[in-house]
Parts: C-alpha cells; structure tokens; sequence
C-alpha cells in the first residue's frame, strides 16, 4: 500500500483547478480519461498496477453467500440478484482503475476523446471485441444497450440517459453521446454501462426475464451452471477476446468462481470451515480473534490477512425511512440516536475495537470537519440557512454514551425531544396527545444474525421509555421487494462512498427521484442543500470547491440525523484457502469490486 495517498491527491487538485484547460486537451482521441487533471498511467501502460500480469491460470474461488436469487439478469428492475452478477460476466467501453480516485481506461473502446467542457464524448470500439458467444459487438450494440438500459433498466441506468441530448454512430467503430447538461462527470459515465446484444432480445421483453435468460455480455466469465436460490458457477472463456488488452493483463485467472448461497451465517461459516468455501471475508473483529481458531486455520491450510485502504467510511447502520410519520420529525429521529447505546453495542459485539462511522466520508479528507461549517462550506450552505436543521451550519457530533447498559443520560435527551415532537411517556407507554403509542417496525434479512444481536439491544433500550416496535424478519427476495418499495419504518443500510462522489449521490440523496420505485435513497431525504451540494460538486472548477462541496453535503446528511450508524471497517479482514494469491500490491480502494476475484488467482 502506497502512502501518503491523499497529498497525491492535494496535487492532483493543482492540476484540477485548470479543469477548462485539461478538458480542451482532451478534444482528441486517448488511452483513458480522469475526472481532475490526466489519468496516472500513459498511453503504454502494460497493466494495472495492482495486476500481476504473470500470474498463472487455472483454479476456483468459492465465496459463501447469505440468502437467495430468482433471476440472472442484473441489469432490470426485477427479480433478486446476487450484486456480484454485473461484474463477473460484462465488460463496458471503460474500466475503473482501483488506484485512482476516479480514472477511465479503454476496455471495449480502444480510444476515448471529449468536447470542450466534455458536453460530448466519443469512443472508438476495439477492431475484435466479441461477446462471449463470439459474435462481434457493433456500433449498433452499444446504441440499443444504453437506450434499453436507460428506458427499461434497472433504476441505476436512468438518471444518465435522462441527461443524453443524442447518441448517434460517427463511424463504423465510434459512437458518439452528446449531453444536455453541464455535468463533467457524464463523460466518463458514459463509458461504464454494460454492453448487451441486441439481438438477443429480438421479440423478448427485457424487463421480464428471470432465471430463464442469462444475457449474452463480453467478459472473461459466463455462467456455466446454476442452481436457483443454491449456487451460480462462472467459468472463464480461455479464448477471451480480451486477454491481452493492457487493462485485462493479469486479471480472471480463476477458471471457475463459484458462489454458494446459504440460510444463515452459521451455516456460510460452517462451510467455510470444513472447506466447502475457500474464502471468507470477515466483518467482525471478535468473531476474527475468537473463531478463526478452527483445524484448517491451525494447520496452515487457510491463511489469514488484514487489508488496509484508503477509501471513505460511507454509512452502516439502520436508516429511519423519513416518508413515515413516525419518523418525519427530526427530533424523533434524534431521540433515536440518543438511545441508541452504540458504546454498549460496540462494547457487546466487538469489544470495542471498532472505530464508529462518525459522518459518511468520515475516514477520509472528504469529510466534514469537527466545529462549524468555515470558507466554502459555509458559502455554499448559507443560502439554505433558514431550512437547514440544528448542528448543520453549527457543527454536529453523535450522541456518546457512558458505555453502560442503561445509557441514563441519552434516554434523558431522547424524552426530551420526543416530549418536542408531541410524545410523552403515559402510564409507562410513550404515546402522542390522542393516546396513540409511538412504535414502528424494524425490517430485517432472514439469517444475519449480527443485524439481529444490535437490534435486540436496541429494542431493550426502547423499551425503557416505553415503545415495543415490532421485528419483521424476510428472505432476500421479500426484503428486496419491500426495500424497493420503501415499505419500511426502519432496517439494515449499507451506502458505500468513493473519493469521487458524483452522478450516483443524486440515486442516493436526491430530490427528484427520492420517490421513484427500486431507487437507493432509502431515507427518504428531500433537501434542496443537497440537491445543490451535488451538483455544485459535479461542476467544480478545483479540488477546492469538490471537497467543500462533498463535505457540505455530508453535513446536510449527517445532521439529517437519518441513520443509526455503528461502526466502521478502515480494514479488511480475509481468510482464504492458501492456494489462493493476490497481488502485494494494494490499490487505494483496496478490497473492492474488481479487486476480488479479478485479481486473484491459484498456485498450488
């Protein structure tokens, strides 16, 4: 792991502070494309740096997975589908280097070139780029891909094509997106949409498909065999049209990965120990200390490793979904926080090893700073001042607790502003002015019995002012199909961040599609600051403004006081059969899709 990662990326900011400049230079056909500044690696790059170009082929990786599947077509709307799918088998124009905070090399595009302020991109296919049935991707493919993706894909794909004024064929191997928004990051999204064929779909609807169809892509992977709701094995094309692109070089080297699917954690680690499963990733640093004591760990048939990286924290916990009326009120959701006793629960399940989630970039230098908003981050609020709420502009910090079970002084404030928002405890029964009790419901996974340990604390501590919500527990399927629909109170959310927040923080946070179906703005959240915040940090002119931008909205966030969050992983902790290698070279993102199998491979 490299140091000092983020004075490379104070550098960077120099460079990205002449953004007009560096996006002229690119009105010319390129290897690869950066949000600030240039890409790290030329034209002639061999590999990825975190690739091991020599590694050897062959061998299987077998990951344990809790819950189910009934479709495996990952780009619709419908069905559950494990989130691996997208990766695994397709290939897009670009590909994301891990070791930068938001850089574009060609994968299925041999070249990329953009306007001035990038209000257009062009890309020129690869002469033998091939689906993996060996028929060639076309110009056609693309067109048809992004216009299907964008109309009737899943919700991910909606919020760009909504911003292409065109698409059009220049030529017999380019295609060209012109935007109808200024929004520097369209150019390089443009290039990470999945390629389909579109023959394939000829008189098929695609939004319907399920288990019945497996969509015909361009990666290294193709799946062989499946089992619903019980396993999905990729086996590797060896004659992947791919294989000696720069980008590709030392990355698919397992012939198969195969992925389990189990009930329960118990039943996931159980097969892990026996050897069912050859890798293991590992959340929890008291069952890490305490359990990977098993035969094959002590005799050196599984070898454990600590991974660090340098990426933001993002946000764990369990959101409060704000359409409710239950939790409409930001009061209620700060009481919630405040009997939330994550010292005793850190205490209880980690031993308090676990460093808490503080803000949603916390971790990195995206973050909101301790103390009131100063410089940029309080010019760009202060137009929202009026509707900003309480410790936004002021400075917020989680409620801390005393460690111990009974948290007195957080119940204290949690009844103090209930009794706020119109609760009070009434005959040992908090309930409203009408005698209406206060209680929600908490949605939970089938079989993630860590979830289901923090909730029960929880509840213990509700139960202390007087409220018994009630814990629904579904498989995968259901938990989807309810999530999608925002038919929640509360439950389990996992948002991941990058270094490079963009498009996507309008599917987390926005506005305007905070009500659409399937969306990923599972809080409900409606906020003019953050609809701003977002796209001040899509169209900064310096790095400057970027993360003034980033930490205003993490302010906005955090002080929506949405998420009863718990604690962060700085590191990652992975137990894997000995066979199985990666590189010692670690990406700034470190373990992180594309990392794990994609580089990874097997030597006896």
């Amino acid at each position: 792991m490299k140091p000092e990662f983020f004075a490379q990326l104070t550098r960077l900011g120099a460079a990205a502070s002449i953004i007009m400049a560096g996006s002229m230079a690119l009105a010319e056909p390129k290897h690869g494309i950066a949000m600030y500044g240039e890409p790290a690696l030329p034209p002639d790059f061999a590999h990825l740096p975190y690739a091991n170009p020599d590694a050897p082929s062959g061998g299987k990786m077998v990951t344990a997975n809790v819950g189910s599947f009934d479709s495996l077509n990952p780009y619709i709307q419908k069905g559950s589908v494990h989130w691996q799918l997208r990766y695994l088998t397709g290939d897009s124009l670009m590909g994301r280097s891990l070791d930068e905070p938001f850089s574009l090399y060609g994968v299925i595009a041999e070249s990329i070139e953009t306007g001035p302020n990038r209000d257009w991109v062009e890309f020129t296919l690869r002469e033998g780029a091939k689906f993996n049935d060996g028929s060639p991707i076309t110009t056609d493919d693309v067109i048809w891909s992004y216009q299907t993706l964008g109309t009737q894909g899943h919700g991910r794909y909606r919020g760009f094509w909504a911003k292409v004024e065109t698409l059009e064929a220049t030529g017999p191997r380019s295609v060209r997106f012109t935007f109808n928004t200024q929004d520097k990051e369209l150019a390089l999204l443009a290039g990470l949409r999945p390629i389909l064929k579109k023959s394939q779909w000829d008189g098929i609807e695609f939004g319907d498909s399920g288990l019945d169809i497996v969509p015909v892509v361009s990666g290294e992977y193709r799946i062989a065999d499946f089992e619903a709701g019980r396993f999905i094995s990729f086996q590797r094309d060896p004659d992947y049209w791919a294989n000696d692109i720069p980008f590709k070089k030392g990355t698919g080297n397992l012939d198969e990965i195969r992925l389990e699917f189990f009930g329960d954690q118990t039943a996931a680690f159980e097969a892990f120990k026996i050897g069912e499963v050859n890798t293991q990733r590992e959340f929890n640093v008291a069952k890490w200390e305490g359990q990977y004591n098993f035969p094959r760990v002590d005799n050196g048939d599984v070898v454990k490793a600590i991974l660090p990286h340098e990426r933001p924290s993002g946000m764990t916990g369990y959101v409060m979904n704000a359409r409710r009326d239950v939790f409409s009120d930001w009061r209620v959701r700060d009481a919630m926080l405040q009997i939330f006793n994550f010292e005793f629960i850190n205490e209880a399940m980690t031993g308090s090893q676990q460093p808490r989630i503080t803000s949603y970039w916390s971790n990195s230098p995206l973050a909101m700073k301790a103390g009131p908003a100063d410089g940029r981050v309080a010019q760009f609020l202060a137009p929202f001042t009026a509707d900003l709420l309480p410790g936004t502009l002021e400075g917020y910090a989680l409620p801390v607790s005393d460690g111990s079970e009974r948290n007195r002084a957080g119940i204290r404030s949690a009844l103090a502003q209930l009794e706020a928002a119109g609760w009070t405890v009434q005959e040992g029964v908090l309930a409203n002015a009408d005698g209406k009790p206060f209680t929600f419901e908490i949605l939970l996974q089938n079989g993630v019995s860590e979830q289901a340990a923090i909730m029960d604390m929880f509840t213990q501590s509700l139960s202390r002012i007087g409220v018994t919500p009630s814990v629904s527990s579904a498989d995968s399927a259901q938990f989807k199909e309810r999530t999608d629909a925002y038919d929640f109170d509360m439950t389990y959310y996992r948002r991941s961040v990058s270094l490079s927040p963009g498009n996507e923080q309008y599917a987390y946070y926005g506005s305007e599609r905070a009500d659409e179906a399937g969306g990923r703005n599972l809080m409900g959240v409606k906020s003019a600051a953050a609809d701003a915040m977002i796209g001040r940090l899509l169209n900064s002119d310096s790095q400057d403004d970027f993360r003034a931008a980033v930490a205003g909205l993490d302010r906005v966030l955090t002080a929506g006081r949405y998420v009863l969050p718990i604690y962060q992983w700085n590191i990652s902790r992975i137990a894997s059969d000995k066979e199985l290698k990666f590189p010692e070279y670690l990406p700034i993102f470190g373990d992180w899709p594309g990392w794990q199998p994609d580089v990874w491979w097997y030597e006896e």
